[in-house]
């Protein structure tokens, strides 16, 4: 039997790499997003390339606390236990605390912290020991910088919240790990003037280091993942 791996915001970027990471070595995949086309072509693409591999897939808007708690009952249904869960979900809205429009630092919360909590207090009930919770943190969770605005905060918040999990769920032997990702390629680098490829990190390799993380023996846990572009951020 596969073990299972759930994954919020798994459609692109770098919750689409972890999905195939995950069904590369055999897990059955639970992910959300709140585009049914795109789920659609990862159902069909991933039948051809891991016909062994279940994937179940959700419409969520996880800012959305009741459509985060409908994604939980659906894993329920769907998997007798969660080996891995990676609260993956987020959004970037570049900006100044003192400029940014009304509303923006809410709806940062919502969808990067306060849809990794519920998720969580959901599913941790149907982690096995030896479980493993991934936390979508960034390099913006300790270090400030200009333009970061809300997204800043929400992620200070999301470091702290995986920290104080740690704590928590030590003891359960369920592992919890902050991923902390400097640039990445995703879907927030689009448009005209993009720096080189080669500049920013392939989703790829933040997924390869995570899937490195779980392997690991039981004894011992990555707490916290700090990747970065060998150049520095942008």
């Amino acid at each position: 039997m596969n073990k299972n791996a759930v994954i919020s915001g798994g459609t692109k970027g770098i919750g689409l790499a972890l999905a195939h990471a995950f069904a590369k070595i055999g897990f059955d995949i639970a992910l959300c997003s709140r585009n049914k086309d795109e789920q659609s072509d990862l159902v069909d693409a991933f039948a051809k390339k891991y016909p062994n591999v279940k994937v179940h897939t959700f419409v969520a808007d996880v800012s959305k606390r009741e459509e985060v708690f409908a994604f939980a009952k659906f894993i329920q249904s769907k998997m007798p236990q969660v080996d891995v869960l990676i609260n993956n979900a987020g959004v970037f809205l570049p900006g100044d605390i003192l400029k940014e429009k009304e509303g923006q630092l809410e709806s940062q919360i919502e969808t990067n912290l306060y849809s990794a909590y519920y998720l969580t207090r959901a599913l941790v009930p149907y982690l096995p020991k030896h479980g493993h919770i991934f936390n979508m943190a960034s390099i913006a969770s300790f270090m400030a910088y200009k333009g970061g605005g809300s997204y800043t905060i929400s992620k200070f918040a999301m470091l702290g919240f995986s920290k104080v999990l740690r704590e928590e769920l030590k003891d359960q032997f369920i592992k919890v790990t902050s991923i902390m990702p400097g640039a990445t390629w995703s879907n927030s680098w689009q448009g005209d003037n993009l720096p080189p490829y080669e500049r920013l990190m392939p989703a790829e390799d933040i997924a390869a280091m995570v899937v490195a993380a779980w392997q690991l023996g039981p004894s011992s846990v990555v707490e916290d993942l700090v990747i970065r572009p060998q150049l520095g951020d942008l």
